[in-house]
């Protein structure tokens, strides 16, 4: 069991009952510390507690004022590195810029980089993340970086909570997340069909459609896996796309549910069951404005790798046994 007294967790602005719940789970309180911008919109830091000698672990997530939460973190870092903080632990559920991950046309940064070099200068010596974009994005690190997967989860929620899951078929709504697919089927032993996005001509303007390249979804429970849903688009085309297709019922499971351009009055018309996002993002607003949308609370899963952390503890047990053998809490 750890010591209470050496264990320190902070959070910014960016998602405080998710900070509040990973201390609860831990029995630890959050230390005292205010995050507040001055009128010109510069950040201003004060943390109440010391963190001397402490193994200090930072919450805050890449959502919604992306910039700001970045920013927030990276001056909580530093003021915790010039108070002789013993180590300092960046938690960043959901990781910022990080589908700029590559050059992928001309004169394209690759912000996700930079932000890793931010976060070093800063003074951070570990991260622990969920749901990478791309899984690459930890070779941008000189620092230990812990990647965290929400599929366990989703496991868990897909046997307890889609009736016929035997008879299911996980799709991908593109070629990116094929190996995130590929395993979720595998280890629930039911096939798996890819979904393939193209505009109908080749004007840029051009209407996009889906087509299925792989797998038959014809009178079979269509689940859609990704990892990220921002305008709710690829969605709206793969739902109408397997349910055209003769799929008997489409549920969409989806790690990082940023949901900041999605109308969700055409969510709740989608022929689909329902769509699950977790928490790595606040969902509290969203799940108000829309009825089909489903929550699953990562707290578990974030509080035991802090916890396994702090006591130098293996981290690749919570992809095994552990996590599958949990329950799911939704909220």
């Amino acid at each position: 069991m750890y010591h209470n007294n050496s264990i320190r967790i902070l959070t910014g602005n960016s998602h405080p009952e998710l900070a509040q719940a990973v201390a609860d789970r831990l029995n630890v309180p959050l230390v005292a510390c205010t995050v507040r911008n001055f009128s010109n919109g510069e950040i201003d830091v004060k943390i109440f507690e010391s963190v001397r000698d402490e193994d200090v672990f930072i919450i805050q997530s890449g959502c919604a004022d992306a910039n700001d939460n970045l920013m927030e973190l990276l001056i909580l870092i530093s003021a915790c590195k010039t108070a002789s903080a013993r180590r300092i632990t960046a938690v960043i559920p959901c990781f910022p810029y990080a589908r700029m991950d590559k050059k992928d046309k001309s004169r394209a940064p690759i912000t996700a980089k930079l932000v890793a070099n931010m976060l070093v200068v800063a003074g951070c010596d570990h991260l622990i993340t969920m749901d990478l974009h791309a899984s690459q994005i930890q070779g941008f690190f000189d620092i230990p970086v812990d990647n965290l997967f929400s599929e366990p989860l989703m496991l868990s929620y897909i046997k307890r909570y889609i009736e016929s899951w035997k008879d299911a078929i996980i799709v991908s709504p593109d070629a990116g997340g094929a190996k995130r697919t590929t395993a979720v089927a595998d280890k629930l032993g039911v096939d798996f069909a890819l979904i393939n996005r193209k505009r109908d001509g080749r004007k840029e303007d051009a209407p996009e459609k889906m087509e299925i390249l792989v797998g038959d979804v014809k009178d079979k429970v269509a689940i859609l896996v990704d990892d990220m849903i921002d305008t709710g688009n690829t969605l709206t085309l793969a739902a109408k796309t397997l349910h055209d297709k003769g799929a008997k019922s489409v549920h969409a499971l989806i790690s990082h549910g940023l949901l900041s351009e999605t109308n969700f009055s055409i969510i709740d018309q989608l022929p689909i069951e329902q769509l699950v996002v977790t928490n790595t993002i606040p969902q509290t607003q969203n799940k108000k404005a829309c009825s089909k949308l489903t929550v699953i609370d990562v707290s578990s899963t974030i509080a035991e790798s802090i916890r396994r952390t702090h006591n130098g503890e293996s981290i690749s047990l919570l992809f095994g046994e552990w996590a599958e053998s949990g329950n799911v809490d939704l909220l």
